[in-house]
Parts: C-alpha cells; sequence; structure tokens
C-alpha cells in the first residue's frame, strides 16, 4: 500500500513538523508500506527562524521547503488523486494552521487552500482513510465544514501539560461542525465511520519517543481502515 504524507513545509513554526514527518514516514515502512510526500507549489506564510522565533524577510516555497524532508522526492498536490493512494496522513506543524488554512490567523473563520480541501475531501467521499497528527485536525475540520459529514478528532486534553489552548481548539473544529474529544499522548482517537484517526503528538508536552509512540499508534490505525 501506499500513503500519501501532506507536507506544508519544513520547520514547525512555518511548515511541517519536521520529527512528526519523519516518523510518519518510518512508521509506514516498518508496518511493511510505502509512502509519497506531497506539496503545493506555492509561498509559505512567513519564514520564522527557529532559533529565535522571529519573522524573517524572505519568502521560501511549501514544495521547494518540503523537499527537504523528503530528500527532493515530492510531488505536487495537483498532480495526486485518491487514485494514487491508500491513505493520506497530514503530519502537524503550524503550516496547517498558516499554509494550508489560515487557522493560526482567523481561526474557525479563516480560510483553507482549495487543493488540500479537495484531496481530503475526496478521500474521505471514495471512503480512504486520512490521519491529522497534533493541529492537522483544524484542516480537516475546515475541509468537511458545511458537508453532511461531522468528524470525531482529537487534538490533545486539557488535563495534562500542553503548551497549547486545547479548549480552545477543540470549541473551533466544534464551531465548524466536527466532535472533539479529549485524548493524551498515550492515545488516539479513530472515527470508524468517516475512516479518521488523529493523535495529539506535540500539541502535547511530550518528547520524541512519546511522539514516536503516538505516531506509530495512528499509523497503524490508518492501515487498518484500510
Amino acid at each position: 500500500m501506499k500513503f500519501g504524507i501532506l507536507l506544508s513545509g519544513c520547520g514547525v513554526y512555518d511548515g511541517a513538523e519536521i520529527q512528526e514527518a519523519v516518523l510518519a514516514m518510518l512508521a509506514v515502512k516498518e508496518a511493511g508500506h510505502d509512502y509519497q510526500c506531497i506539496s503545493l507549489d506555492k509561498n509559505q506564510h512567513h519564514v520564522v527562524n527557529h532559533l529565535t522565533g522571529e519573522e524573517m524577510n524572505e519568502s521560501r516555497n511549501m514544495m521547494v521547503e518540503s523537499a527537504r524532508i523528503a530528500r527532493g522526492d515530492v510531488k505536487n498536490i495537483k498532480d495526486i488523486t485518491p487514485a494514487d493512494l491508500d491513505g493520506l496522513i497530514i503530519p502537524g506543524g503550524f503550516g496547517s494552521a498558516k499554509n494550508f488554512s489560515k487557522w493560526a490567523f482567523l481561526g474557525p473563520e479563516g480560510g483553507i487552500e482549495d487543493e488540500v480541501k479537495l484531496l481530503i475531501v475526496n478521500m474521505i467521499n471514495v471512503g480512504k482513510p486520512v490521519c491529522a497528527l497534533c493541529v492537522s485536525p483544524v484542516v480537516v475540520a475546515k475541509a468537511l465544514e458545511g458537508s453532511e459529514i461531522h468528524p470525531n478528532m482529537t487534538l490533545g486534553t486539557d488535563q495534562e501539560p500542553s503548551p497549547y489552548d486545547i479548549s480552545g481548539f477543540n470549541a473551533g473544529i466544534e464551531s465548524v461542525g466536527a466532535k472533539a474529544e479529549m485524548k493524551t499522548i498515550r492515545e488516539i482517537l479513530v472515527d470508524q465511520e468517516n475512516k479518521i484517526v488523529t493523535a495529539p503528538c506535540y500539541m502535547m508536552d511530550a518528547n520524541i519517543l512519546e511522539v514516536y509512540n503516538n505516531v506509530k499508534q495512528a499509523v497503524l490505525a490508518l492501515i487498518k481502515l484500510v
């Protein structure tokens, strides 16, 4: 089987979360399957200095940056259809909320890139599973906003340490039609009806081993849904 890994750039603050992306690739290969990295041929919202957290006066292309993670093997989302994939994985990182959508700036009122919405909706419509890691459930929620599909998803829990406002994110995805459920870094959520898997990953205060175990849980659940 082949799984798409949709990347929004390279780096947690302005693109895809690198560790989540690489660990997803590893989990897919460990399970005996293949992956194809996918991105958009568009500029990121902005570029962030990952040492200081400050915005830099330059622009970078999502696909070019994603190629850093993919070792050059990344395809344009416009060239991918559900027929090419058995499932789709969307790692987290601020790129999901800045590049794929505008959630970081406008919350639930923000838009979503048309190509991203189309791929997610088409995957779900043909019964192929989608796995959203970390903050990426907001992208799935926006893609399905206004439809008859109301996915059950998790962005973590407010009962354990997190650098983010989990309750606020939950309220946000529920405002656009999704259902939110609290899960720890040791848990995932599988929406069997809609074939959507979500895992908190770095939405929680976690280390890389905890995140890998969480990613692996999610990938194995995704494979089981195929």
